[in-house]
Formats: structure tokens, sequence, C-alpha cells
């Protein structure tokens, strides 16, 4: 398990740094990490739908349709805390 773990955190932090530079195939990586529990990460419907949003916001529409999928799974109250953490990181980024 702690493998699988190191190997979660390590595509969480490569794809991470991409997406902050604008790359929306690293935003929609990031979604598919957490909506999927992919390379052992712990499912985050929020977190799959904000990075999800934000890869939408830049131009990808197959993240338009997983954001929708994820969204039939989540409440009014967890959507909306989703897209006030996409805001939020977009505010970080475009500071950096």
């Amino acid at each position: 398990m702690g493998n699988s773990l190191k190997s979660a955190q390590f595509l969480i932090e490569s794809r991470m740094r991409e997406a902050a530079c604008g790359d929306a195939d690293a935003l929609y990586d990031l979604g598919m990490v957490y909506a999927s529990g992919a390379q052992g990460a712990i499912v985050d419907l929020i977190e799959a739908h904000k990075w999800f949003n934000l890869a939408a916001m830049s131009g990808s529409t197959a993240a338009q349709a997983c954001r929708a999928e994820v969204a039939e799974d989540m409440t009014a109250a967890e959507i909306a805390a989703a897209q006030k953490a996409a805001r939020a990181w977009l505010q970080v980024a475009r500071a950096n």
C-alpha cells in the first residue's frame, strides 16, 4: 500500500506543476486521479470536480463530460465547494 500512495503522490505532484502552467491535459489528469483513485489516490469527488472544471475552462471537452458525470454523484453543497476550490486555485495560479 505504501508504494501505491507514493506513486499517487508522484503522479499528482508532477501533473500539478504542469497544471499550474495552464496545461488542460494535466488538469484533466488530476481530475481523473481523484475521480477514479488512480495510482492509489483516495477518491475525492470534490477534488475531481474542481480539476475537471478547471480543465473544462481550459477547453477540454472530455473534462466537461467528466465534470457532469462526477456531479451526478455529488450534492449541491459538494459542487459549490468544488467550484469555490477551483476559483481559489485560479487566484493562486494567476498570482504566481
